[in-house]
């Protein structure tokens, strides 16, 4: 299965992407950030084979739901991605949303807990 995942703001939400990046064989990693993320990304080995994805998330949540379904448009080859929203705010999370159900592709929700990655 393909893992989209947002990297935003928010204390501790980069080690629940890596620890969800890491700990699971994906086919394909995608990663949505703002312009400033991708320049710091690059710096961590979780992000070095995925594919990222920038947006400028102080946009109207209308251009940027336009940004990420042109950007993310051709980048699956499945019916049905995982996605992980632990990073982010509510903004973040409904622009990616809508942009995923619009492609359309389905959604698997998927979180880092103690006990390993759940799907939801």
């Amino acid at each position: 299965m393909e893992l989209v995942a947002l990297l935003s703001s928010g204390k501790g939400t980069w080690g629940q992407v890596a620890g969800i990046v890491k700990r699971q064989q994906w086919e394909k990693v995608v990663l949505v950030c703002s312009e400033f993320a991708a320049t710091k990304v690059n710096e961590f080995d979780f992000a070095r084979t995925a594919i990222i994805i920038k947006t400028d998330f102080d946009r109207p949540i209308s251009d940027v739901i336009e940004d990420l379904k042109k950007k993310l448009q051709d980048k699956f080859s499945g019916m049905e991605v995982a996605l992980s929203i632990a990073s982010g705010d509510g903004k973040e999370h409904m622009a990616l949303l809508s942009a995923l159900i619009n492609l359309p592709v389905g959604i698997k929700f998927v979180a880092l807990t103690k006990d390993g990655i759940i799907e939801f």
